[in-house]
């Protein structure tokens, strides 16, 4: 049943899964719980709750995303870096964080799960530099707009978006946007099972299309 809601709340954004995908995104959870023993990674221990706010919540961002490199940052324990990884086998993902023991659990699952497609960096978004840039930079949890853009807007690559979880319409945060910067779209997004609210915020530089 727990595969089949998950199946199903894929399907509202677009995704087809197999069966193969929602077992791995089930078997992330197991692990998940497991190493919630030992270490702090989420205070979200209800298995409906995970499937919700961990992955269907993760899922959301798939509609928006382009190209083929992603880079998640502050990943945490991988969300929603390994549950779009495991969604789209044709793309590159980079998961980074700062917190080592949390890059721990997802290079575990990573290698469990033969996810070829996903890097971790131990590391902060501001000081982090790569020969390439990325089509996509995600954020669940890095706090305001503003900031999340600062520290992050330069790995994105031209044309490229940046892309931030929220929950209510962070409409006071726009205005903090650092210049050459701009506002793409605000998406609301409805997460099955979630009676919260979700907003997408799309991020651009001012001089690209929209």
């Amino acid at each position: 049943m727990t595969q089949e809601i998950l199946m199903a709340g894929a399907a509202q954004f677009g995704l087809t899964l197999s069966s193969v995908q929602a077992t791995q995104m089930l078997r992330l959870l197991d692990e998940l719980d497991d190493w919630n023993q030992r270490i702090n990674l989420t205070a979200i221990r209800e298995r409906s709750q995970q499937v919700t706010k961990h992955l269907l919540d993760s899922l959301s961002v798939q509609p928006f995303l382009q190209g083929s490199r992603v880079i998640d940052i502050g990943t945490g324990a991988g969300f929603p870096g390994i549950p779009l990884a495991i969604a789209n086998p044709e793309r590159e993902f980079t998961l980074l964080d700062s917190t080592a023991k949390k890059l721990k659990f997802v290079e575990h699952v990573a290698q469990l799960l033969r996810l070829t497609n996903i890097t971790t960096v131990h590391a902060r978004a501001e000081s982090f530099s790569t020969p390439w840039r990325f089509d996509v930079v995600t954020s669940r949890a890095v706090g305001a707009i503003g900031r999340f853009v600062e520290w992050s807007g330069h790995l994105c690559v031209g044309g490229g978006r940046l892309l931030a979880m929220k929950g209510r319409e962070p409409q006071a945060e726009l205005s903090a946007l650092p210049s050459g910067w701009k506002l793409v779209a605000m998406h609301r997004v409805m997460v099955p099972g979630l009676d919260e609210e979700r907003h997408i915020v799309e991020i651009c530089r001012s001089h690209d299309r929209i």
